[in-house]
């Protein structure tokens, strides 16, 4: 079996018609590229097509606003990612005159790209031959050749992106790498995967063995940790709150969000109401009644938040200076956005 031929013939026969194939535009490569992270193609369609209309250039990206960029990112989580994207931007726009490095050496210097952006962008719109190894890749890899490695591991990255460069399309690189990475998703799927019509079939080893739910082959995760957060939703007889830009780093940085209190565990009113954080911003008079009476649980890659939004009523607050009915405008986290609109289906 002539491995790259085989995934080649089948993606020309099947290949979605994304928007991102139809340039070579280095800028809007890596667009798709950093959007569709950790993202299915149906949820970043609509990503792409709105940053690649308001931002059509990487100029415009690095001229627009952090807030901006997040906002319009918001739903797509990883926000590192957005940040990341706006902070080489603006590096491309000003330290190189707009233009894009040409080779996978340069592209993987850049903040926010790594190994598999560089060989797909350097690849698609250099015709560099660089392998991509993403989870489609690694799946696809894993079961043909029924590597054990485990592609989590410092080995399985290596060995991996060894065996994904001897086998690439020299010729071709691009549209291989289009290819491996359309085949892991439409064909060899995490589940379920059709392998009855599959063109790899006769030479992959797991499916020959029967193993092929067994594939790839990862390391236990860590634990994942779980947090308790309260946020105090104030509401004041003017219709304002207290909405604060997000300090220090983390996932959610840069993003606008309620006063929150972070606990070791759930807490109730009687609790809450004694914590020297909560009687330092909430006066006396206030009213304090409870939106969620169930934990929401929010999940995330390495963290559970367990989650309660207690709504403060007061006639005035000084530090309350953000109208209510304007909170759309900033960027947030989908916890905090989910919350909106049930709060405003609710009172209004």
């Amino acid at each position: 079996m002539n491995f790259s031929n085989t995934l080649i013939y089948w993606y020309l026969q099947t290949k979605r018609e994304l928007p991102w194939r139809k340039t070579r535009d280095p800028y809007l490569v890596w667009l798709s590229e950093i959007i569709l992270q950790q993202t299915r193609v149906s949820q970043g369609m609509s990503y792409y097509l709105a940053f690649s209309t308001v931002f059509p250039t990487v100029e415009d990206l690095a001229n627009a606003e952090e807030s901006k960029v997040l906002k319009m990112w918001q739903g797509l989580g990883y926000y590192s990612r957005a940040r990341n994207l706006h902070f080489t931007a603006k590096y491309i726009s000003n330290e190189l005159s707009g233009k894009f490095p040409t080779s996978y050496k340069e592209l993987i210097k850049l903040k926010g790209i790594g190994d598999y952006t560089a060989s797909a962008i350097s690849s698609i719109c250099f015709n560099e031959s660089a392998a991509v190894v993403d989870g489609n890749v690694y799946r696809v890899l894993a079961r043909v050749f029924k590597i054990e490695t485990p592609i989590n591991s410092t080995k399985g990255i290596k060995e991996f992106k060894s065996l994904a460069q001897t086998l690439i399309d020299a010729k071709n690189p691009g549209v291989y790498n289009q290819a491996i990475m359309d085949f892991g998703a439409l064909q060899c799927k995490p589940k379920s995967p059709n392998c009855f019509e599959c063109p790899m079939s006769s030479n992959c080893i797991a499916f020959e063995k029967k193993l092929v739910k067994d594939f790839p082959v990862k390391e236990k995760k860590l634990k994942v940790k779980r947090k308790y957060f309260n946020f105090l939703v104030f509401v004041t007889n003017q219709h304002t709150t207290i909405f604060e830009k997000r300090k220090g780093r983390g996932i959610w940085q840069g993003l606008y969000q309620f006063p929150l209190l972070e606990t070791n565990g759930e807490v109730h009113a009687e609790d809450l109401v004694n914590l020297p954080d909560f009687q330092a911003i909430v006066p006396t008079n206030a009213q304090l009644h409870l939106f969620n009476h169930n934990l929401i649980i929010h999940k995330l890659s390495h963290q559970h938040l367990f989650t309660k939004f207690w709504i403060i009523k007061v006639d005035h607050h000084d530090s309350a200076t953000t109208q209510w009915d304007s909170l759309e405008q900033f960027p947030t986290s989908v916890l905090i956005a989910n919350f909106m609109k049930e709060y405003n289906l609710k009172f209004n």
